[in-house]
């Protein structure tokens, strides 16, 4: 799963990014939004990143639950979870993003939704970034069911899919085990929450980190990859 940035054919190496997220986590929004100032800043002529599958929720039910329900068993409670919420919705504004939780009603099974990235970008990897920033912006700006079959459709097809090809690739299990097996290599790996970004293959950070220290963990890839003269 691979978003090629600028692919250059005289570059060197290129600097890898894993991301490990899960698509209704406005965590792993914030953190890709900072994740991208902190791209813009330096002159890369050869990323990918590969957006990896993290199920916050493994034991989901397949249509998902109600949003209030949902928040209030992991909050303990309605008031708990609008504090917690107006502390994201203020770290969002800070990138750019609009949260709209009042308008979420179901929080949803995310599985197809990774099940979605897998396919599109191991057929066309570029469209990764902008695959995932569709999700994000139709659960946490538009209030849409990700989990729902025919919203993801809709939205592959933005990305030059084939409408009925989508559901029915869906409407099966393929990759199914894959998104499970990853979730489970991330928790092996120590991820325990997420956003995180492993740069290289050496380097993980954790958490929605300011896009300072993204951009200091980029430029340690960048150097990792120049051989010395």
């Amino acid at each position: 799963m691979n978003w090629h940035a600028g692919q250059n054919e005289t570059s060197l190496m290129p600097i890898r990014i894993e991301a490990i997220v899960d698509t209704i986590c406005p965590w792993c929004y914030i953190g890709k939004k900072r994740l991208e100032k902190a791209l813009s800043r330096e002159q890369l002529d050869n990323l990918i990143i590969n957006w990896r599958p993290f199920l916050l929720n493994p034991d989901m039910p397949n249509g998902g639950i109600d949003r209030k329900l949902y928040l209030s068993a992991k909050f303990g409670g309605a008031d708990s979870a609008t504090r917690v919420y107006k502390a994201i919705e203020t770290a969002g504004a800070a990138v750019g993003i609009d949260f709209k939780f009042d308008d979420i009603k179901i929080t949803p099974d995310s599985t197809d939704s990774h099940r979605l990235i897998f396919k599109v970008c191991s057929e066309r990897p570029a469209v990764g970034n902008a695959l995932v920033e569709d999700l994000f912006v139709a659960y946490f700006l538009e209030g849409q069911n990700i989990g729902d079959p025919d919203i993801l459709a809709e939205i592959a097809v933005t990305h030059g899919e084939d409408r009925s090809e989508i559901l029915d690739y869906l409407a099966g299990d393929m990759a199914r085990d894959f998104v499970g097996q990853e979730n489970r290599v991330a928790h092996q790996m120590g991820v325990t929450g997420v956003p995180c970004f492993v740069f290289n293959g050496r380097h993980a950070l954790s958490g929605a980190q300011e896009p300072e220290i993204l951009q200091r963990m980029v430029r340690l890839a960048r150097q990792e990859e120049t051989p010395a003269l």
